[in-house]
């Protein structure tokens, strides 16, 4: 063969490699960082879309819960990971959008994360201990009125998103609840359950089960609209709170710089499983919207997030203890 003939072959070989080398993607297990401890919601969902992902991707997602600190623990370490891929983060609003308002973070949301898409949204719970004297939100206004700071309230952590709802809350409505911050959600549920706190908020999914065996009683849902997962609880704006509403999100996230080609196979997958009929109906039975966008629109969500939890931070004049 000629060396003109060489050259030429070498450099179609060259051409074909990384098309070759994109396909290749996955070549071996995907870790999966979940920044709340394991029966979170974010964790809850990371479990529901994990097994299908899996399929599509043709590689396990091997889930690391790593909570604490609001969230900040889980999306630092994914943060400073390879991006290469092997390394995504699942998250909700607390580290991401809420905590950047509240102290320094060893990371900046926009520049060191590639948003691949957002998996779901739903809207906080407002529920109380069954030996609270109350089974309304005016009912809870007016005895938190009545006796400040007296009652309690559980949330996932300084930062969390429950903890700024009802902090929120507490300014719009005009009252005085004790903040007690636990490591996750699932030690404020425990310890709400087991009638050591009064209120809190969460996401349905964790605590339907709750509600509906009367171990816990749900007040009122920070929405625009009712769930149908819980028809009898009315929205909080239409108890008593008008335009109160906090929602609680779920996304995926690779660090940045991972290769354009990755984040667009990543987003084909994810988007094809949340829109999966058979798991859209499991979130809907959670009480959560499945969504499923391309990684601009999340990114641009992200960026209405960021902005909107900054004003919220100020308005409730909400602090790190």
């Amino acid at each position: 063969m000629s060396l003109p003939c060489k050259l030429l072959c070498l450099f179609a070989a060259g051409l074909l490699a990384p098309p070759a080398a994109a396909q290749a993607y996955p070549e071996r297990p995907i870790r999966v960082i979940v920044s709340v401890p394991a029966g979170g919601t974010p964790d809850v969902t990371a479990r529901l879309i994990a097994p299908a992902l899996s399929g599509l991707l043709g590689q396990q997602l091997v889930i690391d819960n790593r909570g604490g600190a609001g969230g900040l623990i889980g999306a630092e370490l994914a943060a400073k990971a390879a991006p290469d891929g092997y390394t995504l983060l699942i998250s909700s609003p607390g580290a991401l959008t809420i905590l950047p308002h509240l102290r320094s973070v060893p990371f900046d949301t926009v520049r060191d994360f590639a948003p691949i898409s957002l998996i779901s949204s739903g809207p906080f719970l407002l529920m109380s201990h069954p030996s609270v004297p109350v089974k309304t939100v005016p009912d809870l206004i007016a005895l938190a009125r009545a006796q400040p700071g007296k009652l309690n309230y559980a949330s996932a952590g300084n930062g969390a998103p429950n903890h700024l709802a009802m902090e929120l809350f507490k300014s719009m409505a005009g009252v005085n609840i004790t903040h007690v911050p636990y490591k996750g959600a699932p030690q404020a549920v425990t310890d709400l359950l087991a009638g050591h706190m009064n209120l809190g908020f969460n996401s349905i999914a964790p605590t339907l089960q709750h509600i509906r065996g009367g171990r816990l009683r749900g007040l009122g849902l920070a929405s625009a609209k009712r769930s149908p997962q819980l028809p009898d609880v009315p929205t909080i704006g239409e108890a008593g709170v008008p335009g109160f509403e906090a929602a609680n999100w779920f996304g995926m996230f690779a660090p940045a710089k991972t290769p354009k080609r990755i984040i667009t196979r990543l987003n084909g997958a994810l988007v094809q499983v949340v829109r999966a009929p058979e798991i859209r109906s499991q979130f809907e039975a959670l009480g959560a919207d499945p969504v499923g966008n391309s990684p601009e629109e999340f990114a641009a969500f992200i960026r209405r997030e960021t902005e909107q939890y900054a004003k919220v931070v100020k308005i409730s004049g909400a602090k790190l203890d």
